[in-house]
């Protein structure tokens, strides 16, 4: 009988067990903002992002096997869909695959979980195709990422956002040798370049063979993203944990260093608590003491004044005490340091520079594409050019 009773309540416990609450593990780490990786080894890592056509993907997977050369993929799920049998040829290269979402949108305007939607379905569709999983690297569309994105896009699963510190804009249908004089003007050890496989980008394929020969000429070795990552020089340098409240400018500062002197970090108001950062041991001189005064305006963010002003969100948040960059209020009086500039107070015209785009201009001025199309007469917001001096309405 006793045995009897053992067996009933075992079965019992074993009923209720997924009922039992457990303690939550601890929040993922935020995901990790590359541009480009701090080594003295000349490596190089070709990254292509592949969306809805990937028009071009077969003829630079050729070129790619041709020059012995492995390269990185970041594939959308929308094009998983449409070329499916593209996808399984990349991976059947040996290249790396990285997600890039599903349906390429801004993930700065996602929330958590919707994050979490267009990654997980984008690495669903990639493995039933490939067998091959797309973590831990993800590229935000539109290279949009703040602090949410990289605590979202780290719970998700991927521990790594790879941006570039070269960008071919080959998107724009540029001439092959306007793609390879880009890289070879801006290639460093640990590079990252940015390319495409669709068909607006007409001259990736063709400046491909002459862009490989010249690097290797130059004794580069090319990698995938992952083995780039390894290559990371870190060993000689003090490193810092970036606590609540900290700016890069006030890091820089406590540590006699140039706000721009490592980390590759491109947006200076991208920096999350519990980051770690690599301390240089450089000095600099200190940031001069001539100022201004700025009346914030509707419509004004702290990136845009600082553009008018001709310095850096850090240094202005530095000054006036801002320990959050978005929090700016109209009438809000700032002091601008190092100035004397005076904004202008009608129309803001932007000349157009190399590597711009409608939404890079629109996001600069706190406006959109729509808005600058419209004021400019712009039927295709693809097509702007260098030089072209754009209206921005205010």
């Amino acid at each position: 009988m006793k045995s009897k009773f053992v067996r009933v309540l075992m079965a019992l416990l074993i009923m209720l067990a997924p009922l039992v609450a457990y303690p939550k593990s601890a929040d993922a780490a935020a995901s990790k903002f590359i541009t480009s990786v701090n080594t003295t080894s000349k490596v190089v890592a070709l990254t292509f992002d592949d969306g809805a056509d990937g028009a071009n993907t077969n003829k630079i997977l050729d070129i790619l096997a041709k020059n012995n050369v492995k390269a990185t993929f970041f594939l959308t799920g929308s094009g998983a869909n449409n070329h499916p049998q593209y996808i399984k040829n990349i991976a059947a290269k040996g290249h790396q695959l990285g997600n890039h979402s599903y349906t390429h949108p801004d993930f700065t305007k996602l929330t958590a979980t919707q994050m979490k939607s267009e990654l997980d379905r984008t690495e669903a569709l990639i493995k039933s195709l490939t067998g091959k999983t797309t973590k831990p690297i993800f590229r935000a569309p539109f290279g949009a990422v703040n602090s949410a994105v990289l605590s979202g896009v780290g719970a998700a699963g991927y521990g790594y956002t790879i941006q570039w510190n070269i960008d071919t804009v080959d998107w724009k249908g540029v001439t092959a040798s306007q793609i390879n004089t880009k890289v070879q003007a801006n290639i460093k050890p640990g590079s990252i370049v940015l390319m495409h496989t669709g068909a607006g980008a007409p001259g990736t394929p063709l400046a491909l063979p002459t862009m490989i020969a010249q690097l290797k000429a130059k004794g580069y070795k090319f990698v995938t993203v992952s083995q780039l990552l390894a290559y990371q020089n870190t060993s000689t340098s003090k490193t810092y944990t970036v606590k609540s409240g900290d700016t890069l400018y006030s890091i820089a500062r406590a540590y006699n260093v140039t706000v721009a002197a490592a980390n590759k970090i491109t947006n200076y108001s991208l920096i999350y608590v519990g980051q770690v950062l690599v301390i240089p041991g450089t000095t600099v001189t200190p940031p001069p003491t001539t100022t201004v005064k700025y009346t914030v305006k509707s419509g004004d963010t702290l990136y845009k004044i600082a553009t008018l002003y001709k310095t850096t969100v850090a240094k202005i948040a530095a000054a006036n005490n801002i320990t959050n960059v978005n929090s700016i209020y109209v009438g809000q009086v700032l002091i601008i340091p190092g100035t004397t500039v005076t904004p202008p107070t009608t129309t803001v015209k932007y000349t157009v520079k190399s590597g711009d785009t409608l939404y890079k201009i629109a996001t600069m001025y706190n406006t959109t594409v729509a808005k600058i199309a419209a004021a400019n007469n712009i039927t295709n917001v693809s097509l702007i050019s260098v030089g072209q001096v754009l209206t921005i309405p205010r």
